[in-house]
């Protein structure tokens, strides 16, 4: 029987590669000491699937064959560890992905030889076939949709000729960044030189999950402190927190205007539950709804002095933190649009004069982004730029001087989730 790490890996690859659905984000809690083997593993999979895949053809008695899904998992699994992970032995690697050949669910039964011969072959010589699988093309890895994002992420900035450098960068993991919240740091934690109140872990410092399961701190991207890190000196006293889970930057919202009165909303009732618990444990003083943001836009007679929008998104912009994202169905985009546009319309309805609309995504995409400013300008002439970031994050052409209305960081530059937005202003 294989092990429950790489029970739980095949089973991720199946949901991304047969559901075209995305890694649920606790796909590896119940795993224990197994988890960081388990998440290397999925993560050399699904960062490397293209070229494991176009090494394994050629080994095939009739490369123009189709493989069943079953037998690509297991190839790749055990291909993947013999490759990458040396702390695993030969054995392990190749009799664990010919168990798993051997399910049902998971596997191709009458492959057991076929995945059994490939991976004996392989494990003979394990650095030569480390360097063949290296010296496959990184395009490879790499759907249409992710080579329209990576182009969409440099195209601003003047660098369309950088894809491989980026495409690069995002194959590293994220380097987690945390927030204080309350008490002292724990230790190891290092300053962000580029980014006032942001800590990361020194290397080597084990992740401090008593520190963040008793709430005194929180991970939050740097993409998502620098937005929030914006120049506004007028009164803030109503705050909308429009598409508010899991509440980082509500809690950001909270402790940046202490004393104001905070709305958040979130559509999803299990969504809502942990926001509503997450910012209770942090001492958060904030009234979740439960609804969907654009209904309760066009129907509240409120206003509010801040609105944050982080509206639904096809998350281009994530994809170094979820490698699976470019092998997605990536079929919602209009449909993404139209609620971007109409949460957009609706928001700035509900602005009060003199206040701030901060709009962002966490995409690359400019029909995500900047394309809805010229729709909105003329929608809503009332309404003006705000330049409340520094002209480092956006672009050069919409710099205002030294800061700029645009959030665009350059993603060979900046260390973080690609987001871009921009703030607006009432008359």
């Amino acid at each position: 029987m294989p092990t429950p790490a790489r029970l739980h890996v095949a089973h991720a690859l199946h949901e991304v590669f047969g559901e075209k659905g995305r890694v649920p984000d606790v796909w590896d809690r119940d795993l224990g000491e197994d988890a960081p083997l388990a998440q290397a593993l999925l993560g050399l999979c699904l960062r490397h699937w293209g070229r494991l895949q176009a090494w394994v053809k050629p080994n095939l008695k009739d490369p123009s064959r189709g493989v069943p899904l079953g037998t690509q998992v297991t190839l790749a699994m055990g291909l993947a560890q013999l490759a990458w992970l040396p702390g695993v032995s030969d054995h392990a690697a190749v009799n664990e992905s010919v168990e798993l050949a051997g399910t049902r669910d998971l596997g191709f039964i009458p492959h057991k030889g076929l995945v059994n011969a490939v991976l004996r072959r392989a494990a003979k010589d394990r650095p030569a076939l480390a360097a063949e699988l290296d010296a496959l093309p990184a395009s490879l890895d790499r759907s249409p949709a992710a080579e329209r994002a990576l182009k969409a992420a440099l195209a601003p900035h003047g660098a369309e000729g950088e894809i491989e450098a980026l495409w690069m960068r995002l194959q590293q993991p994220p380097r987690p960044s945390f927030r204080l919240l309350r008490g002292d740091l724990p230790e190891g934690m290092e300053p962000d030189v580029d980014l006032a109140g942001c800590w990361r872990l020194a290397e080597g410092t084990p992740f401090p999950r008593p520190w963040l399961e008793a709430a005194a701190g929180m991970v939050q991207d740097r993409s998502s402190q620098a937005l929030l890190a914006y120049a506004w000196d007028r009164p803030v006293t109503r705050i909308l927190d429009a598409c508010a889970a899991p509440g980082g930057k509500t809690t950001t919202l909270a402790l940046r205007h202490p004393g104001a009165a905070l709305k958040a909303l979130e559509v999803h009732p299990r969504r809502a539950a942990r926001l509503r618990q997450t910012l209770q444990q942090r001492g958060i003083e904030a009234q979740v709804i439960q609804v969907d943001a654009a209904e309760w836009l066009e129907q509240t007679e409120e206003t509010f002095d801040l609105i944050l929008l982080d509206a639904p998104c096809t998350g281009s912009g994530t994809m170094q933190k979820h490698p699976e994202w470019p092998w997605l169905a990536h079929d919602e985009l209009e449909r993404l649009m139209g609620l971007q546009r109409r949460l957009l319309a609706a928001a700035a309805e509900r602005l009060a004069p003199g206040g701030l609309l901060i709009y962002a995504v966490c995409s690359w995409l400019p029909e995500e982004g900047a394309a809805h400013r010229p729709w909105l300008a003329e929608a809503r002439p009332d309404l003006h730029p705000a330049a409340v970031w520094p002209a480092t994050l956006g672009t050069a052409e919409e710099a205002e001087g030294a800061a700029t209305a645009s959030f665009r960081p350059h993603p060979l530059r900046w260390e973080g989730e690609g987001f871009q937005g921009f703030a607006l202003t009432r008359d």
